[in-house]
């Protein structure tokens, strides 16, 4: 695994002068990030930099800085007044495969034999801590500080998880590892936080930092401890090590899908290595990197530290997913349901080896909730493929130049009133603001799939007056459409036979062809497999709707209110034939096979879909990659109609509970997650043999 922004060693400052700024930028982004987590450096840049003031005191020794932060643990910056009982050392960085593999030679060259095994493990975005134990009693926590000292910071523990008050056995012992704040409760303690308000976190790990060293706050923000190591437990190797704190009561990695494992050989280590990359954006917590360690304590034992790191271990370093950038203005989009959407224009960022220039602002609420201005500089977020968005300014950065943000008064596509009821606005108009876009997306391959009928022949029909909705489509005439430019007789009736195929489209398409809010393509399914027919589906109750499986209460009501704003609609679309399939609710259908099995008794609880018979009753499946043989020409949204009509349930997440991966051409970490659960996997050609009584 090769990353292209951080394998190639940054050219030395070109002068002293150059040298001596450098070394300043890097102290005071070591201070701030330190302190409080906040920084005007990224990761990847901070990194950058001092591997440049590196290349420079190699070449000029007589010139090094005392304030340099070379060889220094936290860069010199953290400070405490606690000792520590041994040193708590940083870890040495490696940036590429060859680096590591370096770096693994010249520790055999130093044992004068090969490493017995490699203890590979994800290196958590925390903070480092040691926490003391007598008699299996918590009596303090402690920073890492500079690594000979660090902060009481013993009033948060009762804060954090996975730390336990009082260990499984009365042992005085120090654990050390890592605090942090899980994704969910970053979302959590910024809520709190604004709540009372403060301002929001820029990130998670300035999150951890600043909710550790506060106190008398009159809130609570929850956190998250990850055992690595420990002192008072000798003899023991790493990876036994990590079982034995989970024996006591500690929270390790191991309970992730991260978790660590002993490998062989370095070979080994690396695939691990990018195994544990490739499920990074799925990881409940932010990573930024990998250690790798000798796992027997007889070579950590012969291998020693330096005054910084470690000589047995280091960490093979990942791009960096969040990065400063600035913020250069906001953009106000409608969506095709009328929702007006705020996206940050962004001066370009590469984040991930992806340029991001915008990046989601979800809401006015959330603007005013993270304290924006425009000219800010800004932390931007991207894990794996999600949306990039905006977490925070850095208001210490603030020049004064900064600019309010300008909410809308008025729609800004069509000029009418906003609704301002929900966090969410909404022109007045609803769809009307776009029917355009409602058009498309009802049009497109995994709705009523109308061939023929894209963005330049909707924009026609629109601005024509001939379609306004949805179901104007279903009443257009040959003698209509030949007056749209570039119609001729030819492509009017084969509009038209489009059209009238769409009209017989089965009710889950029909259905997710509304566009509804809070309902997509698996949604629709599930809906309409749940209630059998629209006029079930109009007459449900919010109740009945959170019945179905991933609706709750929250997203049944707005199906609820978004299905009485389209009664006209759906009416309409009812004279046309459209939408009127009726079929057997899956959960009757499960009542009646279950008598059947049990000679006419009732089958009790809630059913689901999945029940029904078929060769993947009671499967959940995933789809990955590109599907080949039979099942090539099936788009995703096919494949899980495919499987659902197989009596399955199509997810799009590989989990423990899930039962099938369907592994098609250039499958990647779903793959490599499932391989890791221990989750069955088949090709196309196999799955296509198991389900070949359910294609057509």
């Amino acid at each position: 695994m090769k990353d292209a922004a951080t394998t190639a060693t940054p050219a030395a400052p070109a002068s002293p002068e150059a040298y001596a700024d450098a070394v300043a930028t890097a102290v005071r982004a070591a201070a701030a990030y330190y302190a409080d987590g906040s920084t005007p450096l990224g990761d990847d840049e901070y990194d950058a930099l001092v591997r440049a003031i590196e290349a420079y005191e190699r070449e000029h020794p007589d010139q090094v800085l005392p304030e340099s932060p070379t060889g220094k643990v936290a860069g010199g910056a953290a400070v405490g007044d606690v000792p520590h009982s041994t040193p708590m050392l940083s870890l040495d960085n490696v940036f590429s495969a060859e680096e590591l593999e370096s770096w693994a030679a010249g520790l055999e060259r130093r044992l004068g034999r090969p490493v017995a095994a490699w203890c590979v493990e994800p290196k958590l975005d925390g903070l480092a801590v040691a926490a003391r134990y007598r008699a299996g009693r918590l009596t303090q926590v402690l920073t890492r500080g500079d690594g000979l000292a660090g902060e009481d910071i013993t009033h948060a523990a009762d804060a954090v998880l996975g730390l336990p008050a009082r260990l499984a056995e009365p042992l005085d012992v120090e654990l050390r590892g890592e605090v942090l704040l899980t994704h969910e409760q970053f979302e959590q303690a910024n809520a709190v936080r604004t709540t009372h308000g403060a301002t929001p976190f820029a990130h998670p790990r300035s999150g951890a930092a600043g909710t550790l060293r506060a106190k008398d706050r009159p809130y609570r923000v929850e956190l998250t401890f990850f055992g690595y190591d420990a002192h008072g437990l000798p003899g023991l190797d790493h990876a036994e090590l990590l079982a034995r704190l989970a024996e006591l009561g500690a929270n390790t990695a191991a309970s992730t899908e991260a978790a660590p494992r002993r490998c062989a050989t370095l070979a080994e280590a690396e695939q691990r290595i990018e195994k544990i990359a490739a499920l990074r954006a799925a990881l409940p917590f932010g990573i930024d990197g990998v250690v790798v360690k000798a796992d027997a304590v007889a070579d950590q034992e012969q291998a020693g530290s330096g005054s910084r790191a470690p000589r047995w271990a280091v960490a093979r370093k990942l791009q960096a997913q969040h990065k400063v950038t600035r913020l250069l203005g906001v953009e106000w989009n409608v969506g095709r349901t009328g929702i007006i959407a705020p996206r940050a224009v962004l001066d370009p960022v590469v984040i991930d080896g992806v340029t991001v220039a915008y990046a989601t602002l979800h809401n006015p609420a959330d603007i005013e909730r993270r304290g924006l201005m425009i000219g800010d500089q800004v932390f931007v977020y991207r894990a794996g493929d999600v949306i990039p968005r905006v977490e925070a300014p850095l208001v210490d950065e603030r020049t004064g130049s900064e600019q309010p943000i300008a909410f809308p008064e008025v729609c800004p596509r069509c000029g009418d009133a906003i609704d301002r009821a929900e966090q969410r606005w909404r022109c007045v108009r609803g769809r009307g603001c776009q029917a355009v876009a409602s058009v498309i997306y009802a049009a497109g391959r995994d709705q009523l799939d109308i061939e023929g009928l894209g963005g330049t022949r909707a924009v026609q029909l629109v601005e024509s007056g001939l379609v306004a909705d949805l179901a104007d489509l279903f009443t257009l005439t040959k003698d209509q459409l030949r007056t749209l430019e570039r119609m001729g007789e030819t492509s009017a009736d084969n509009l038209l036979g489009a059209i009238e195929t769409a009209r017989t489209r089965p009710l889950n398409r029909v259905f997710c062809a509304l566009g509804i809010r809070g309902t997509g393509r698996t949604m629709s399914r599930r809906i309409a497999a749940h209630f059998g027919s629209m006029v079930a589906i109009r007459a449900a109750h919010a109740e009945a709707l959170a019945g179905v499986d991933g609706i709750g209460p929250e997203k049944a009501a707005v199906i609820v209110t978004e299905l009485a704003e389209l009664a006209a609609l759906l009416d309409r679309l009812a004279e046309q034939g459209v939408g009127t399939e009726v079929t057997e609710p899956v959960a009757a259908a499960a009542v009646v096979a279950a008598a059947a099995a049990t000679g006419g008794a009732s089958a009790v609880g809630p059913v689901g879909e999945g029940t029904a018979a078929g060769p993947l009753a009671g499967q959940s499946v995933v789809v990955t990659g590109s599907m080949t043989g039979a099942l090539a020409e099936l788009s995703r949204n096919e494949m899980n109609e495919l499987i659902e009509r197989a009596g399955g349930k199509a997810s799009s997440s590989v989990s423990k509970r899930t039962s099938l991966l369907v592994a098609g051409e250039k499958a990647g970490s779903k793959r490599v997650k499932a391989e890791e659960l221990g989750v069955p996997v088949t090709t196309p050609e196999e799955f296509a043999v198991l389900v070949a009584d359910f294609l057509g």
